[in-house]
């Protein structure tokens, strides 16, 4: 591997860059809710973005700016904490990030959908399938966001935190972290009145999706996975 690649692989999984490239998911997932249902009495959200935002109104009833007031306090300190590395910010590097969470992405959609369909032999549908275009995009683009920073930052840091504690050998933690996490990420998809249906094959194929999105947080940064998840979830409407 030649200085260059090395460099950006280094540095594109640092704090910093990944706050920096989730901004866009929570505007843009913003600005779709908000285009896709200005008049509707109930917004159809990410499960998670619900949980957050219904912890904030217990703060106050304008949550949107609540969230927005969180996400710059997170701001300054990724900005305090990594403020030596701004000086070195290479914007060519999140076009790369992109279209690296893209690859990741599309290998991911042949892999997985290819072995559930192989080993169960069923076709997966979900009930965000009646809504629009737009109001899947957003659910697509706040999925990316919400879930990898509850499932992936929380869940897996938490647990991995956790299994460090409890076990010796630091390859045991990490393995069984990232199979208890994902096999929680697949269980919460079925519960809500947006959740899909049970099945095996379902179950099977969100905690491989799990599992990859693990993976990828681990080695390559929150950036990453959320890109890859909101990436994937936008191919799945499109093809």
């Amino acid at each position: 591997m030649n200085q260059s690649i090395k460099r950006y692989f280094s540095t594109t999984q640092t704090l910093l860059y990944s706050y920096l490239i989730s901004l866009p998911l929570l505007l843009l997932y913003e600005v779709l809710i908000f285009i896709a249902q200005p008049d509707s009495e109930q917004v159809v959200r990410i499960s998670v973005d619900v949980w957050i935002k219904t912890l904030f109104a217990n703060f106050s009833q304008d949550v949107i700016s609540i969230t927005l007031i969180f996400v710059a306090l997170i701001g300054i300190y990724v900005l305090y904490r990594e403020h030596k590395k701004l000086t070195s910010l290479r914007l060519s590097y999140f076009g790369g990030m992109l279209f690296e969470a893209t690859l990741y992405a599309f290998v991911l959609s042949i892999l997985i959908s290819t072995a559930v369909s192989n080993l169960l032999q069923i076709v997966q549908s979900s009930p965000i399938e009646s809504l629009t275009l737009l109001q899947q995009m957003a659910l697509s683009l706040g999925a990316g966001l919400y879930e990898e920073l509850f499932f992936r930052v929380i869940l897996v840091s938490g647990l991995l935190w956790l299994f460090k504690l409890l076990f010796s050998k630091q390859m045991s933690a990490y393995i069984t972290a990232i199979l208890l996490a994902a096999a929680i990420f697949s269980l919460l998809h079925f519960i809500g009145s947006m959740g899909d249906p049970f099945t095996l094959g379902s179950f099977l194929f969100r905690f491989l999706f799990g599992l990859a999105l693990n993976a990828i947080y681990i080695w390559r940064g929150f950036g990453m996975a959320a890109w890859t998840h909101a990436i994937y979830d936008l191919m799945v409407i499109a093809f």
